[in-house]
């Protein structure tokens, strides 16, 4: 038993594509969405040191690098289906981390087994690390969708992806990191010249308004 499998595994998450079943203009795999996210997820650490407070660097480019790895298994299934139900999104959760589990258990070599199950767990807690994975994937989700919306998309569930996207981040508003992307970042954003610049920006003011739930 080697790495083998983990490091051919790899290739498999070029193929898994995000969104599945819309039309959409620009296809976005796992595999870039994971290094995407990464990207991101630095740039929010940097806020955040320099906000002062102490970032776990290795945390967080192992969460974020490793974060939708389990979607080898099941795929990426619609943002929609998955959150449905809180019974629904638990048992999905639970079929990735058994599944993961095997996986690590007959694949990784014994010596490797402590950093995997630590790599490939659930990254998005409590502490900083987690809370910016959280952020860092919401980002990234959210100019996936203001992407296809920006170029005309028609179907709604970009617009509810948007929503969703940045409902969540707006979770995090006491971050040093998310202050900085509302003030600074998600205005440039907004600022692009696109046929429905105003409805999005309608909805994104009114997100910004609505009191923190």
């Amino acid at each position: 038993m080697g790495m083998n499998q983990f490091l051919q595994s790899l290739s498999d998450l070029e193929t898994i594509d995000r969104a599945p079943g819309y039309f959409k203009f620009e296809q976005h795999s796992v595999a870039a969405h994971s290094f995407k996210v990464a990207e991101v997820a630095q740039f929010l650490a940097d806020v955040e040191e320099q906000a002062g407070h102490t970032v776990n660097w290795r945390l967080v480019y192992e969460r974020a690098l490793n974060h939708d790895y389990t979607e080898r298994f099941i795929g990426d299934i619609k943002t929609p289906v998955k959150y449905a139900t809180p019974e629904l999104r638990k048992m999905l959760a639970d079929v990735e981390d058994s599944l993961t589990a095997n996986f690590i258990q007959n694949e990784i070599p014994s010596q490797f087994q402590a950093a995997y199950t630590r790599r490939l767990g659930e990254g998005k807690d409590e502490t900083l690390e987690g809370q910016i994975l959280s952020v860092a994937d919401k980002v990234d989700l959210l100019y996936e969708s203001f992407g296809e919306i920006q170029k005309g998309n028609p179907e709604p569930v970009f617009t509810e992806i948007y929503r969703e996207s940045l409902t969540t981040i707006l979770k995090f508003k006491q971050l040093a990191c998310v202050q900085y992307f509302l003030a600074e970042v998600l205005p440039e954003m907004l600022a692009a010249d696109f046929s429905d610049r105003q409805k999005l920006a309608q909805l994104t003011n009114q997100l910004l308004e609505e009191p923190s739930k």
